[in-house]
């Protein structure tokens, strides 16, 4: 008697199949394989990401107890040898899980489109930051950061509407995080929020001339002459609105038209922070409010960390790693994809602690994670991302 579908079934079925499969046929990615297909794979590392395994050797047991329901999984395997996924992972470009994340991060960003996210503005906003991974150096040779340390580094450029990142790059712990720039293409009238570590004059006027704006931090030493002073409110925190010119002689080159230097206290705090944009459209203080928005991306860095299986990895080549970090992007997107779908009210952290418990389950997925919203009980995580229902 038909029982209804597993919850790991009923979770896979928001994911466009049919981009995944030409995902792989671009890259070939099951050329000459026999046994354990691409999807597959794929299903088999989200597994692990939504129960927090930590090893192949994890995986193949909780699968292994489970073989019967592999199927309805929608694992077409017959069964799952830790040597056949560490192949898989070793060998299956990479780029295929990067391709099919990103497809799924249009959806997700199309979902989120109209979410609030602490300021008032119609613009699209994004964050963008880079944290680092440690890693051993003898076991990742290839990520090369210090003389005994090795580390990859994840440039994200998150959109603060649903915190979805749009943009990741992964790369080696030598690659210094401005190059990450480089990369990205302008949207113009939309706004690039980045902390002092992005600040490069002639790749920022790359975004100015493709009408783009950007909030970032100034320089201690920076060589400037005032153009013009604009009022500011009082009380607002905000002490001065400058418009400005490098007169420094690389800084007049790479950057020569003027800008806006923003100096505004932190009355929480009382620290002085000096901001610089392109955009002088916005008053003083929502300037800052952006660039206090910009600790959203930091708080995604300490939530995947926490809870994504992207500090162990599975395997030790630079295929497997990013595969794996570009899986377990894609699970995370995913889980926010399904909470705009079903309309649920708990954060991404209680949603993660359910359906650990229940992947075996036959519950309507609906039914299972409505019920977590009516758990008063169930204690909210400190760390978890709290802005948007997230």
């Amino acid at each position: 008697m038909n029982q209804g579908k597993l919850v790991f079934a009923q979770l896979t079925e928001h994911l466009p199949l049919t981009t995944f499969r030409r995902c792989v046929e671009r890259y070939r990615g099951e050329f000459k394989v026999r046994r354990l297909s691409c999807l597959d794979q794929f299903l088999c590392m989200a597994f692990a990401q939504l129960t927090f395994r930590e090893s192949l050797r994890e995986i193949e047991a909780c699968l292994s107890a489970q073989n019967s329901k592999l199927y309805h999984m929608g694992v077409r395997a017959k069964r799952i040898a830790k040597s056949t996924l560490a192949d898989a992972n070793e060998t299956r470009d990479w780029r295929i899980y990067a391709d099919f994340a990103q497809s799924l991060i249009g959806i997700a960003r199309r979902l989120y489109a109209e979410e609030p996210f602490g300021v008032d503005l119609n613009e699209t906003v994004y964050a963008l930051d880079t944290t680092t991974i440690d890693l051993c150096l003898s076991m990742f040779p290839w990520a090369p950061y210090m003389a005994t340390k090795a580390a990859v580094k994840l440039h994200t450029l998150l959109d603060l509407r649903g915190n979805i990142p749009t943009f990741i790059h992964i790369s080696d712990g030598k690659v210094h995080d401005v190059n990450v720039l480089d990369e990205l293409i302008p949207e113009p009238a939309a706004f690039y929020v980045m902390d002092r570590g992005f600040l490069d004059y002639a790749r920022l006027y790359r975004f100015h001339q493709a009408g783009s704006f950007f909030v970032t931090r100034a320089r201690s030493n920076m060589e400037y002459a005032r153009r013009y002073s604009h009022a500011v409110a009082q009380h607002s925190g905000v002490i001065s609105d400058q418009t400005i010119i490098f007169t420094g002689y690389y800084a007049q080159r790479d950057f020569p038209a003027p800008l806006r230097r923003v100096r505004f206290v932190d009355q929480t705090t009382s620290n002085t922070l000096i901001f610089l944009t392109n955009n002088f459209a916005l008053p003083a203080l929502v300037i800052a409010q952006l660039y206090r928005c910009r600790w959203q991306v930091e708080l995604f860095f300490k939530w995947i960390k926490q809870h994504l299986r992207i500090k162990r990895f599975f395997g030790t080549s630079e295929n497997a790693v990013k595969s794996q970090i570009w899986i377990a992007v894609s699970v995370y997107v995913l889980v926010a994809i399904v909470k705009k779908r079903l309309h649920l009210k708990p954060s991404l952290f209680q949603l993660l602690q359910v359906l650990s418990l229940t992947m075996f389950e036959r519950t309507p997925l609906d039914q299972l994670l409505s019920f977590a919203t009516t758990d008063q009980d169930m204690p909210n995580a400190p760390n978890q991302l709290t802005l948007h229902g997230i």
